[in-house]
């Protein structure tokens, strides 16, 4: 019989070892493609993936079970923000003002359904650390450029103008893949 999210979480948060494991076990993979947006370094995944695990078992005590999805939601917070964290603290991640950057001329969005989900995964992992950043919170995550430009300490236009320039880059790719594969 396989025990619940809901168990897990109340026997983790008694410090129950295997309860942990399983959670781990069950939420790893998942959390690994969530970091591997941001992050393209295998040494800096591993480190945001570990550090985001001892930030969830050490406050699971605090989460609050809201039901299914709830707890992967709630962990996939947790290793968006850690790997912002990481990326802003070894100051990789390279905000250029609108006026430093050249115009890219817009792109119309190309149709993905044919394209394997992981091509596309690796298009967005090409993209700079910034744009990349901010295309994934902005689609992935949901958030609003006022939210995104909060969080990673950028002004609302220069958020908008990023995934605006890492959509096209992303457009251009997508061309660039459909001629190799043609």
């Amino acid at each position: 019989m396989s025990i619940t999210e809901k168990d897990l979480v109340r026997k983790a948060t008694r410090g129950d070892r295997s309860a942990m494991a399983d959670l781990y076990g069950r939420n790893i993979g998942y959390l690994t493609a969530v970091c591997s947006r941001y992050v393209s370094s295998d040494d800096d995944r591993n480190d945001v993936l570990q550090t985001s695990f001892v930030k969830i078992f050490s406050s699971i005590g605090n989460f609050e079970y809201r039901g299914a999805g709830s707890l992967r939601a709630w962990m996939t917070r947790i290793v968006v923000n850690e790997a912002i964290r990481q990326l802003k603290s070894q100051a990789r991640q390279e905000h250029i003002e609108e006026q430093n950057i050249p115009d890219i001329a817009d792109e119309d969005e190309p149709e993905t359904d044919d394209i394997p989900q992981e091509a596309i995964q690796n298009m967005i992992r090409q993209l700079p650390d910034g744009y990349r950043t901010v295309f994934n919170l902005f689609v992935f995550e949901e958030k609003s450029h006022r939210e995104i430009a909060e969080m990673l300490g950028i002004t609302e236009s220069t958020s908008a103008s990023q995934f605006h320039r890492a959509r096209n880059m992303l457009a251009k790719k997508i061309k660039e893949y459909r001629k190799t594969i043609e």
